[in-house]
């Protein structure tokens, strides 16, 4: 089973979040923008805030499932690289579309205690250049990560809950990259795929009926890949064996919300993501490879992400017993800064709008829907800004969700 370096793919891709999150893994979840730490009220809890299961009907099971298709327009560049020589570089990436299946199921209260289990995708995408360039560094990077996350809460009393879940992370990665049309005859080609594991942690206070306190924290997970890498030069490729660690990173969240009259929701997140974890990117490998290549393939690459917040305000309002809206927003800072940009994730702050419904078909059924856009500022390099070479300015990118999803109570 060749295992390559999913996670040059994973440091190297994003979608949804700055770096390569996808908060949005349910249906609220997506309308609210992911401001949906405090007042979580179904299936979807065991993974947003396992803390809250203690506060669902004892004697009810919870489930929820649904896909969310992702649409992630090209990335345009327009500007030149140094190879060193001065190069034409203006480009664009290619479009993606991608379907992401998520599933959540609370289980009854035993007592004091409470289990559920939450399957997600957290994080991944495609990104691929077709313009000689850009291929040099990133023809293809393609991420699929699969989280099985089963969680215990613990009801201290009517107002406190706490609760601990593990993280089983599986990935797929394919890394591809050609530097035969611009003149450099460089080629690697990458297939792999890791189960690591992590943890996470949440806690819920409620002072008062209407009020929500929150605390949520994801473990750093480190993706420790081993596997096989075919690397070509002029041609000719030869096969190694290869390992590399890569972290995808803590999340803390502090959440508060506020209901009024059972109708009025509005909660706000604080988000603290812990990318400085990432550090360099470098590949081990069983023997020396080809000579030539040492410096595209073995050579440690910098990376120097930085800690990042993000704000998110959501608001759900229920307009009657059988229809609740909701819509959220966030911003959303970037860890990459401009020295270490690459085509493999040109990413920038976002502007992150969304909205949606659920309508309760019966008492036990709902179903819903919601759309997220995630607006990408642009990007602009100046000479002697970046240590990849790259001079110019990236536009357009960002993300467009949309998620259809159902609940059953029972």
């Amino acid at each position: 089973m060749k295992k390559i370096i999913t996670l040059s793919v994973i440091a190297s891709t994003l979608t949804f979040a700055g770096g390569y999150k996808i908060p949005e893994q349910s249906l609220n979840g997506m309308a609210l923008g992911a401001a949906y730490v405090a007042h979580t009220t179904d299936a979807d809890t065991a993974y947003y805030n396992p803390a809250n299961m203690s506060f669902l009907e004892d004697e009810v099971s919870y489930m929820e499932g649904g896909l969310t298709l992702a649409h992630l327009p090209s990335n345009q560049y327009d500007g030149i690289q140094l190879l060193p020589a001065v190069t034409p570089a203006t480009g664009k990436s290619e479009t993606e579309n991608l379907p992401i299946p998520y599933f959540h199921y609370v289980a009854p209260a035993i007592g004091k205690w409470r289990y559920g289990v939450s399957m997600v995708a957290p994080g991944g995408l495609t990104k691929r250049w077709k313009t000689p360039v850009q291929k040099l560094f990133a023809e293809e990077f393609t991420l699929k990560v699969i989280e099985l996350n089963p969680s215990v809460s613990y009801k201290v009393n009517d107002n406190f809950s706490v609760a601990g879940g593990i993280r089983m992370v599986y990935s797929e990665g394919i890394v591809k990259s050609d530097g035969n049309a611009v003149g450099l005859a460089a080629k690697r080609d990458m297939k792999g795929n890791s189960i690591d594991f992590g943890y996470n942690l949440a806690m819920t206070y409620k002072p008062t009926p209407d009020i929500n306190l929150a605390v949520t924290y994801r473990s750093n997970v480190d993706l420790t890949e081993s596997g096989e890498a075919n690397l070509y030069l002029g041609g000719v490729g030869q096969q190694y064996n290869t390992d590399v660690t890569i972290p995808l990173p803590a999340t803390l969240s502090l959440a508060i919300s506020k209901t009024w009259n059972n109708t009025l929701t509005l909660e706000f997140v604080y988000e603290r993501t812990y990318w400085s974890a990432y550090k360099a990117l470098d590949f081990q490998y069983d023997r020396p490879i080809q000579a030539a290549l040492v410096s595209a393939f073995d050579d440690p690459k910098d990376k120097s992400w930085e800690d990042t917040n993000t704000f998110r305000l959501g608001v759900t309002y229920a307009v009657n017993d059988t229809l609740t809206l909701m819509g959220g927003y966030a911003y959303d800072k970037t860890p990459v800064p401009k020295r270490t940009l690459s085509y493999e994730l040109a990413d920038s702050d976002a502007n992150i709008f969304s909205a949606g419904f659920r309508y309760q078909q019966t008492k036990s059924l709902s179903w819903g829907a919601a759309v997220l856009y995630d607006s990408k500022d642009k990007r602009t390099l100046n000479a002697g800004e970046n240590g990849n070479g790259i001079i110019g300015t990236f536009s357009d990118g960002g993300a467009l969700l949309m998620t259809v999803g159902a609940s059953y109570r029972f």
